[in-house]
């Protein structure tokens, strides 16, 4: 003991510190209430638990347990939480649709825990210029924790009033009750990162090996919209001004700001650069976006952190069925090669039924995405699969390389995913022996060099093209271009000035749509509702659009050029061919 306290002194003021120290513990949990412990934690996980759980029950219909949530509908008939889940009628957001003559309700947390009027939002001084009869008061009082309980398992309002009959009843314990209105009281509650009082900020994405021009013309259409936003209808002056709803328009109207994140080197170091970009300045979704790979690691980024990203421009879109956050144009090359697999099934009762299918690639990014899209649609459709022929690097494709394959495989047709360079030669299919009588190039590879195929071939060459024909749609071009022309838009590069000029478009209409609710899922939910377009898309025949769809132009064109000097695009195919 004298090794440690030297003195009486010091044993009594070591004890005296430790009765106070424990003094304190029992008084410090003394004033822990049984809230603040609430806080801590929800049915027992914490918070961050709760919300990942009581999302998977909103939008799949699984239980924290792992099981199916059950549930009845009207008429005591039972059904799979898994195919009647809330997001099925009530969205991602919470902010409900409208379907037929059903509407559902929204159910974000900021809306379920206060009165609901048939007037909404509406200003006094907006309700006094309505007549009285369309002012009904609430249309139900808010929701407490209790009787959100009894809607969920019961279907009734805190009025008493039975919900829609398709409004399924769910089987919730306590525990599980507890997950969901959390979730639900959290479900659309702020505003996320990006939207400030007055602005909303926007980015897009270029990779750095980019040409200068093709850069401009996809950057310069996007920050002129971002500058000009709302001027042109002076939104932000009738925000304040503008009849019935104007405190909910000076409230909804922001501000658009647009930055360019500019990534450099290779494509694993992207990932970092996105990072340090968002964490410098959040944004609230990601506009176009350029580059010549492929764009997976600008849309994993996305779906990471569920930033809205729309349609970048690219040949090499992730393929998924299953991803939320980035919308495409199209799937790029890989739509062209499942085009032509769909085509030959469309047309099989016409072929030979022992023709193979030949399929000839260079082993870069082009070649293999499209054969791999042409194998996979084969193989999803029930047909044989092709033979692949992958040439070597520096392999020469001359006159002497189509006689030795057409030699190997004969009566078969040709499936060529080669550059403008590989078919320089390929006239000399005309004067080999048994050469095939159907074969097919990319216009994704070939570009304008697809003019050039020697008229010889033109009777059995076709070609894949995911656009309009050029020879359609001639007004709506000559008024994007007037645009660009009259705004001085640095664009040189027409076909990304069409597609941006479409952006701009929708996500104009879209923006004002949300009404100040500035959600990222809320927004995607809109264009999902969007009817499809088709009048006023310039590059595509249609872009069309449904739940979940990720990629707005679904077809393309099988097509052949005519003979002559000057030749022009005809149609073998309808556009939508699978």
């Amino acid at each position: 003991m004298r090794k440690v306290f030297q003195s009486v002194k010091d044993v009594a003021v070591f004890l005296a510190w430790g009765i106070l120290s424990l003094l304190l513990v029992v008084l410090w949990s003394g004033t822990i209430t049984a809230e603040d412990k609430q806080s801590l934690t929800i049915a027992g996980v914490s918070r961050e638990e709760a919300l990942r759980q009581g999302e998977r029950m909103y939008r799949d219909g699984i239980l924290p347990s792992g099981e199916p949530l059950q549930a009845v509908l009207e008429g005591e008939i039972p059904v799979d939480g898994r195919m009647f889940s809330c997001v099925s009628c009530h969205q991602r957001s919470g902010m409900g649709s409208l379907e037929g003559t059903v509407y559902t309700f929204p159910i974000d947390g900021p809306r379920l825990y206060k009165p609901m009027s048939m007037m909404g939002d509406l200003s006094k001084s907006a309700r006094e210029k309505l007549p009285k009869m369309l002012l009904s008061g609430d249309f139900r009082p808010a929701y407490t924790d209790e009787t959100l309980a009894v809607a969920l398992r019961a279907g009734e309002d805190p009025n008493g009033r039975k919900l829609n009959g398709v409004m399924p009843r769910y089987f919730l314990d306590d525990h599980d009750m507890e997950i969901m209105i959390f979730y639900l009281k959290n479900l659309t509650a702020e505003m996320p990162p990006g939207v400030t009082d007055t602005t909303i900020h926007l980015a897009t994405v270029v990779t750095e090996e980019v040409k200068k021009e093709d850069r401009e013309s996809m950057v310069a259409p996007l920050q002129f919209y971002a500058r000009t936003w709302g001027k042109s209808r002076h939104a932000a002056r009738r925000a304040k001004t503008g009849p019935f709803t104007e405190e909910v328009m000076d409230k909804g109207f922001r501000g658009l700001t647009l930055d360019v994140w500019e990534l450099k080197g290779p494509r694993e170091g992207w990932r970092k650069q996105l990072e340090e970009y968002y964490q410098k300045k959040p944004v609230f979704a990601l506009v176009g976006g350029i580059t010549t790979g492929d764009w997976a690691p600008i849309h994993e980024f996305s779906e990471e952190h569920r930033i809205p990203n729309f349609f970048p421009v690219t040949d090499f879109p992730l393929i998924s069925d299953t991803e939320w956050y980035t919308l495409y144009f199209s799937k790029g090359l890989y739509q062209e090669g499942e085009a032509v697999a769909r085509y030959l099934h469309s047309i099989e009762e016409n072929l030979a039924p022992d023709l193979s299918v030949v399929q000839v690639f260079r082993n870069d990014r082009s070649g293999v995405t499209l054969a791999r899209a042409f194998r996979e649609t084969r193989e999803n459709l029930g047909q044989p699969l092709p033979i692949d022929v992958m040439l070597s690097n520096g392999e020469i494709v001359n006159g002497d390389f189509w006689k030795q394959l057409v030699g190997r495989h004969k009566n078969s047709i040709l499936v060529l995913w080669l550059s403008p360079k590989d078919l320089s030669a390929i006239g000399g299919l005309v004067d080999v022996q048994d050469r095939p009588g159907m074969v097919f190039v990319s216009s994704g590879i070939l570009g304008q060099d697809l003019y050039s195929l020697p008229e010889k071939v033109r009777s059995f060459v076709y070609v894949t093209y995911p656009y309009r024909l050029p020879q359609e749609g001639k007004g709506l071009k000559d008024g994007v271009k007037a645009w660009i022309r009259n705004n001085k838009l640095p664009v040189s590069n027409i076909d990304i000035g069409y597609k941006m000029y479409d952006i701009v478009r929708m996500l104009s209409e879209q923006l004002g749509m949300l009404k100040g609710y500035y959600y990222r899922d809320r927004l995607l939910e809109l264009i999902d509702m969007m009817p499809d377009q088709s009048y006023d898309v310039v590059l595509y025949p249609r872009l069309s659009f449904g739940p979940g769809q990720r990629y707005a132009s679904k077809g393309c064109y099988i097509v052949q050029l005519t003979e002559g000097p000057h030749p022009e695009l005809v149609k073998r195919s309808e556009w939508v061919i699978h």
